[in-house]
């Protein structure tokens, strides 16, 4: 690997001070996969005191598992002391490391083949002590050793496979899998926040369809995730060629040729899974009504399980409840604008991307579907002085006093008026929305 000067000037430090320097990890992978790296993980023979002696300033990051930051010429490295570890009896954390001398006992205890190269920062000599280059070459997601024993010490690293399947678009080695099936029921033992980690990554990852495969394959999809699991059952029906599973891949697909967040990427991958608790037969056809909203809770429970943020959470519900729309041009301009309201200003180009995602996954859809006449109608009424929020009315708490209670009666009120003017923005005129609120007052 190419050394910067920088990096050079760290190295020479460990080498007058008798020790060494290696970076491993993620960052020699994507050097020699000629992709960038902003994983930078060093690992070298110096026990943790003898870092901190080297250097004037110093964090101890994680120094009982003997990670010490460096601060060196305006830049910030994370260094590890070669370790190995003692049993994990939880399945994620070793109850205990040993500090040792040798590079080879410490990769020894790291995930993935490819994952176990490490550089010489001295001189960038790459080291490869379990044939990652190989598994590169091939496209190969191999454990180190044992599968068995890499997944009994840690039970994400299931997840980590498949999500390395999704960011390289490399195939699971035949042990590996059989591994992570015998043990998939290890991936109870952690944490959502971990796994919530992982699965939005693979989402969001250039190749998603392989990650999911991967977790399909050796069970761990139906295990953390019944909801998608079960829409393999659903046969497609009219303009759905392709089972509903696939659907749903293939709108993340297009998710993600569109460019969309991971927000939006969720929303496609969950978006019809309603329909598996809305299917129903009527004569020849089958129906699904409601399985946006029925999709909705479905989503919710599952981002809730994961512990995902409250914003990440409702984006993603408000996108699949929202995306069943059918517009027409005979909508009047209240209707438009009660979906701005509804939907958000900042929420509707992410909507967008969804309904479009969705089409281009519904294979038997006519081509000349499209939002455009909507989004120039919304764009149009953004471009206007029409009242969309309460803000936005020419009255506001202050001016009802002596009309209306204070309290929920008072926002109750202020809806109502704002109903009214979204519906003829022409009575947003402060004696028009008194009089209108005394009426309401009177009934």
């Amino acid at each position: 690997m190419t050394v910067s000067p920088e990096l050079k000037a760290l190295s020479d430090i460990f080498q007058k001070n008798g020790f060494s320097l290696y970076l491993v990890g993620g960052a020699v992978r994507d050097y020699v996969l000629g992709k960038p790296s902003h994983d930078y993980d060093f690992t070298t023979d110096a026990l943790p005191m003898e870092v901190k002696s080297m250097f004037r300033r110093t964090i101890d990051t994680g120094i009982k598992h003997g990670t010490v930051t460096v601060l060196f010429k305006g830049g910030s490295y994370e260094i590890t002391t070669f370790r190995t570890e003692g049993d994990y009896s939880d399945s994620r954390h070793p109850d205990n490391v040993c500090f040792v001398r040798s590079l080879e006992e410490d990769l020894k205890r790291r995930d993935f083949t490819i994952n176990a190269l490490a550089s010489n920062v001295q001189d960038g000599e790459i080291i490869d002590m379990h044939d990652g280059l190989s598994d590169l070459k091939n496209g190969t997601i191999r454990a180190i050793g044992n599968p068995m024993e890499r997944f009994k010490e840690d039970g994400l690293r299931m997840m980590r496979a498949a999500r390395f399947s999704a960011k390289l678009g490399f195939s699971i080695e035949g042990n590996t899998l059989s591994a992570m099936k015998a043990l998939k029921e290890n991936i109870r033992n952690i944490s959502r926040e971990r796994i919530r980690e992982e699965f939005f990554r693979l989402v969001d990852s250039p190749f998603p369809r392989m990650g999911l495969e991967a977790m399909e394959k050796s069970g761990l999809m139906e295990i953390l995730f019944p909801e998608l699991w079960e829409t393999r059952r659903i046969e497609g029906h009219g303009y759905h060629k392709e089972n509903l599973y696939e659907h749903l891949v293939l709108s993340l697909e297009a998710a993600r040729d569109l460019g969309a967040p991971v927000t939006v990427k969720l929303a496609a991958l969950f978006h019809d899974i309603g329909k598996t608790a809305t299917e129903k037969r009527d004569g020849d056809k089958w129906t699904y009504y409601h399985h946006e909203t029925v999709g909705e809770e479905m989503a919710r429970a599952i981002m809730t399980r994961l512990k995902s943020s409250n914003e990440e959470r409702d984006q993603v519900c408000l996108f699949i409840r929202e995306h069943m729309f059918l517009y027409s041009p005979l909508w009047s301009d209240g209707s438009v604008r009660r979906l701005i309201v509804r939907v958000g200003k900042e929420n509707l180009d992410n909507l967008f991307l969804l309904r479009e995602a969705d089409r281009k996954a519904t294979t038997a859809l006519p081509e000349e579907v499209s939002d455009d006449g909507l989004k120039e109608r919304i764009k149009a009424e953004l471009s206007s002085s029409a009242a969309l929020t309460l803000k936005d009315l020419k009255i506001n708490g202050k001016d009802l006093l002596g009309i209306v209670e204070k309290g929920p009666e008072m926002g109750r009120v202020l809806s109502l008026l704002l109903e009214m003017v979204i519906d003829d923005p022409g009575k947003n005129e402060r004696e028009i929305l008194l009089e209108k609120a005394r009426e309401i007052e009177k009934r």
